[in-house]
This record gives C-alpha cells, sequence and structure tokens, in this order.
C-alpha cells in the first residue's frame, strides 16, 4: 500500500509499504478514504523528530471503511463507515471510565511516562503506524472507533478523530461564565474551529481570536468572529485585548497554538540546535529542558483576567519549561489542559453535523490532495504559504 513515511527532519515521502494485517483478535483493518494533516504533525516533521525513525508512518486523523475484523471484535462489522479517534483506549479501564481516553492504562506508553498511544506519533507515543495511509490497522478496535451514518461527503464527519473533540475540550475547559468573553490565540484549525464552537454558545456573550496569517483572520472574520491581527499588534496585545475587555482582560483564555509559537527567538534557536543534535543526545534534551517556544502561553497568562480560566490545547513537549508561577498564583488563574479525551465529546458533537452544519464542516478544509502530494502538502503547511489551513489526504485522489 501507499503509506506517507518521515524521512527526517522537513522530509516526508510516499511509499509502498506492506499491507496492516490483524495481529491481534482485537484488531481491525480500516480502507482509509480521507485522512488529515495535522497541526501536530509539524512537531514531527521539525521540532520532535528525535523520536522519530526514518519509514515510520504519519497521521492521527483518519476515517474509512471497515475491510476485516479480528476473532474478538464484536462492535464492528466489515463495511462500517468509521472514524478512527486519534488514541487508543480500551474503554474499561479505570481512566476510560472517567472518560479520561487518553490516560487508558491499558495503552500507557510507561517507557516514556506518555499516556495512551496514539496512532503516528513518535516513540513518545508507541510508535504505532499511523493513518495516512490506504489501509490502518485498528488496536482495541471495539472501542477506538467512532461509527457515522453512510451518505455524506467524509468532510462532515472526518474532523471527529481530533479536529471537532480538540476544540470542543478547550472551549469546555475554558470555563466561560454567562455573558463572558473567550479569546483565542492562534486561528489554525484547532482555533479557528474553537471560535466556531465557542460562538454557538448562548452563554459566551463574545469571541475574539488571535492570528498573524492573513488567511485565518479572513476565514473568522468570515464567520463573524472578532479578530486581532498580531502581525499589527506583537508588542502590545494584552494592552489592545484589555482595550477591548473594559480594562479588566477576558475571563477565559484558550492557548490553540503551543510549542512553536512566533516571538519566542530563544526557544526558537534552542530547537533548531537540538533538532540539528543526534537522536541520542536530542531526545534527553527535549525532555529534560525548557526547549518549548512559550511566547502564546505567557501571552495568555498576560492576557487573562485575575481569577479567569487558561485552557491549553496547544501541545507542550518540554519538561523544564520557565513559567511565570508568581503570576500565576498572584492572578489566581486556574488553568486546564490536557489532549483531547475524543470519545467523551463525541455525542454532544454528532447533532451539530448531522442536523445541518452550523460549523461548517463541509468546506473546512483549504486542501484536497492525494497521498502522492503529501511532501507538498507538508511543506505549504508547515511555512504557511498557498493559502494552507487544514489539508485532507485522500488515498483514492490522483495528484
Amino acid at each position: 500500500m501507499k503509506a506517507v513515511t518521515w524521512q527526517g527532519k522537513r522530509k516526508v515521502s510516499t511509499d509502498e509499504v506492506p499491507d496492516p494485517r490483524i495481529e491481534q483478535p482485537t484488531d481491525a483493518i480500516i480502507a482509509i478514504t480521507s485522512t488529515n494533516i495535522c497541526g501536530s504533525d509539524l512537531h514531527l516533521y521539525e521540532t520532535l523528530g528525535a523520536f522519530m525513525n526514518p519509514g515510520d508512518i504519519l497521521g492521527h486523523e483518519p476515517m474509512g471503511v471497515v475491510q476485516e475484523v479480528g476473532s474478538e471484535v464484536s462492535r464492528l462489522a466489515v463495511g462500517d463507515r468509521v472514524v478512527i479517534p486519534f488514541q487508543i483506549s480500551c474503554g474499561h479501564c479505570y481512566m476510560c471510565d472517567q472518560a479520561l481516553y487518553t490516560q487508558c492504562e491499558t495503552t500507557q506508553v510507561r517507557e516514556h511516562g506518555s499516556g495512551a498511544a496514539l496512532f503516528g506519533y513518535s516513540e513518545l507515543y508507541g510508535s504505532v503506524p499511523g493513518g495516512q495511509a490506504e489501509y490502518l490497522r485498528v488496536p482495541l478496535a471495539d472501542t477506538t472507533h467512532i461509527k457515522v451514518p453512510d451518505g455524506p461527503p467524509d468532510d462532515r464527519f472526518v474532523y471527529l478523530s481530533d479536529v471537532l473533540p480538540t476544540a470542543w475540550q478547550a472551549v469546555e475547559y475554558a470555563g466561560v461564565p454567562d455573558g463572558g468573553t473567550l479569546v483565542v490565540l492562534g486561528l489554525g484549525p484547532i482555533g479557528d474551529m474553537a471560535t466556531r464552537i465557542a460562538s454557538l454558545r448562548p452563554g459566551i456573550a463574545r469571541v475574539i481570536g488571535v492570528d498573524l496569517v492573513p488567511e485565518r483572520l479572513a476565514r473568522s472574520r468570515a464567520r463573524g468572529i472578532e479578530v486581532v491581527d498580531l502581525s499589527e499588534h506583537d508588542d502590545d496585545l494584552a494592552d489592545v485585548i484589555r482595550e477591548l475587555t473594559g480594562g479588566r482582560g477576558p475571563d477565559s483564555v484558550v492557548d490553540a497554538v503551543g510549542m512553536e509559537a512566533h516571538g519566542s527567538p530563544g526557544a526558537s534557536l534552542m530547537q533548531k540546535i537540538v533538532t540539528a543534535l543526534p537522536d541520542a543526545i536530542a531526545g534527553p534534551m527535549m525532555t529534560n529542558a525548557g526547549v518549548d517556544r512559550l511566547a502564546a502561553v505567557h501571552s495568555a497568562i498576560d492576557i487573562v483576567r485575575r481569577g479567569g480560566t487558561i485552557s491549553l490545547s496547544g501541545v507542550y513537549g518540554g519538561m523544564a519549561d520557565p513559567m511565570p508561577m508568581m503570576t500565576l498564583f498572584d492572578k489566581q488563574i486556574q488553568l486546564r489542559m490536557g489532549q483531547a479525551n475524543v470519545l467523551r465529546w463525541v455525542d454532544h458533537i454528532m447533532p451539530l453535523l448531522t442536523d445541518g452544519d452550523p460549523l461548517g464542516v463541509d468546506d473546512f478544509a483549504t486542501h484536497r490532495l492525494s497521498l502522492d502530494e503529501a511532501p507538498h502538502a507538508y511543506d505549504i503547511f508547515q511555512r504557511k504559504t498557498e493559502g494552507a489551513v487544514k489539508i485532507v489526504l485522500q488515498p483514492g485522489r490522483t495528484g
């Protein structure tokens, strides 16, 4: 089969690799019909390369049709149309019973002190082959799937794999009070979708999005979201936001940017140095040093009102990142974060996909490309060129 594989820093390729097969009786094989490139895939593309190996299959946002099931799979049948969550969970351990599927005790990658195993996401999360391919082996398939109806195009459901539940959890964790204001830092796929979700919440009075990429700002403006152009206010963003919010600041802030934030030159240089080192040296440095670009989270801490809440959905990878603990304590800021517990939010989201399209998922993608075009897709997504905001790869599509 064809699959998108990691080959080195800023280098992916589309290769012929062996077809997956049933390895455990709880496995299923899925024929992929659509599979997305996620913003966190770009961390593997560059920053987290120390935990990747040439030939690793990328991708954790797929959907498709069941082709084969193991002997112990009872909730899926050949021909079922499914979305695959980015995390692999058993559904019956203590953590899964708490709806903390990203902490599944059956699939936790204890060797690296990590949570549940993820598709296509490095040694840190189990080195499980990912879904940017023609076929995917799904472990623990009875619980690691979301059934969706036949009929509507893939775009209606594919974002259930990651984007929709991650954005939904970001807004939930933000805890915006009735009549409150939410600021979303970063209008990439997650931030963009978070503003859309928040704008539908009757208790949230005001949603403000912040970014510096013209295409992203334009997408949000077109949906009626109030935006602030960071390129015009890089040095006074907090003052501008406070001025817009009566001098106090917003009730809640979502950081949808993460470890590769604009405006962190020192950490950016450190990341470049670390990624140039041999893996045996770079890996320990990544996990034991403060190497994240923290401009976004520091902005969130500055911007949010006293007693407010910050919701972190952007990915951070450094174990010793410097944080302004005095300010966090003094402002009495509540901080919530974590990978999205996909299955927890599906029942909340599904009515917005089956009764019209209020979130605009049908035209959320900016690019639909073939697997063969993946190197180009990663390049334009990483450089934020050609209007690339969300890219869907379709195995059946020809370049």
